[in-house]
């Protein structure tokens, strides 16, 4: 099968795991803070760990340190011009980008978007660079970040609005920009190859400016920091039991 064919799918299937995250919401309305945070931190964790292990360290092995780095450095300016020029809002730090009449419903979905791209366009990228084992890995480990971030949303929404089906549909439609990040991803590398490195390290930018962010702040701003530790902890052990199993 074609790698880039096999890239997109791979990152449509991880984005999908938002979905299976979501479903709980149906069945478990009352989740603790704790618990959330706990579940959070996890997921930043996880991100953590795909951002060291799965790109840039491969991107040093491949193209050098300099490469690497002007990567990165991109990867978080790309996500700094785009939380300024696109509006949305996050629960924490409020409305960012340009004022604009839109319902807070689509404020935060453009906002989940902003932050999901980046996973897409890991996932793609993981596979352009030839190794099959690795993209397996990096699309495990965005999948599992993402059945967190989809009950996470999903029960966050709820309790916000009181509204099931809606609450479901929200967290399930913030990954449908992940394919598109991933075909995006591994089509111009694959194209381009000598621009792997740089692509690797451009998404472990993007990654690590989101977790740092936004995803810690996030877990943080309740005051249940020990929760939120102990599940970044849990998610950075995960991501490297995976890595040592798969590679």
């Amino acid at each position: 099968m074609n790698i880039i064919v096999i890239g997109t799918l791979a990152s449509l299937i991880a984005g999908s795991a938002t979905i299976l995250g979501a479903l709980p919401v149906f069945f478990i309305h009352k989740v603790s803070e704790k618990f959330l945070d706990a579940l959070m931190g996890f997921a930043a964790g996880v991100m953590l760990s795909v951002t060291f292990f799965g790109l840039i360290f491969p991107a040093i092995k491949i193209g050098g340190i300099w490469k690497a780095s002007l990567g990165i450095l991109l990867g978080a300016l790309f996500l700094i011009i785009m939380e300024k020029a696109v509006p949305h809002i996050h629960r924490v730090t409020g409305m960012k980008g340009p004022h604009v009449h839109l319902s807070k419903l689509w404020l935060f979905i453009l906002a989940i978007t902003i932050h999901n791209f980046p996973e897409g366009l890991t996932v793609g990228v993981g596979f352009a660079g030839g190794n099959i084992n690795s993209g397996i890995v990096l699309a495990i480990g965005i999948g599992i970040q993402n059945i967190v971030e989809g009950l996470a949303v999903a029960v966050s929404f709820f309790r916000s609005t009181n509204k099931l089906i809606k609450a479901f549909l929200v967290a399930s439609f913030t990954c449908v920009v992940e394919p598109i990040g991933g075909f995006l991803g591994i089509s111009v590398l694959s194209i381009a190859k000598p621009l792997i490195p740089y692509g690797m390290a451009f998404a472990a930018g993007a990654m690590l400016f989101v977790t740092v962010e936004e995803l810690i702040p996030e877990t943080h701003s309740r005051g249940n920091v020990r929760e939120s530790t102990v599940g970044i902890i849990l998610g950075v052990v995960v991501m490297m039991l995976l890595e040592n199993i798969f590679m």
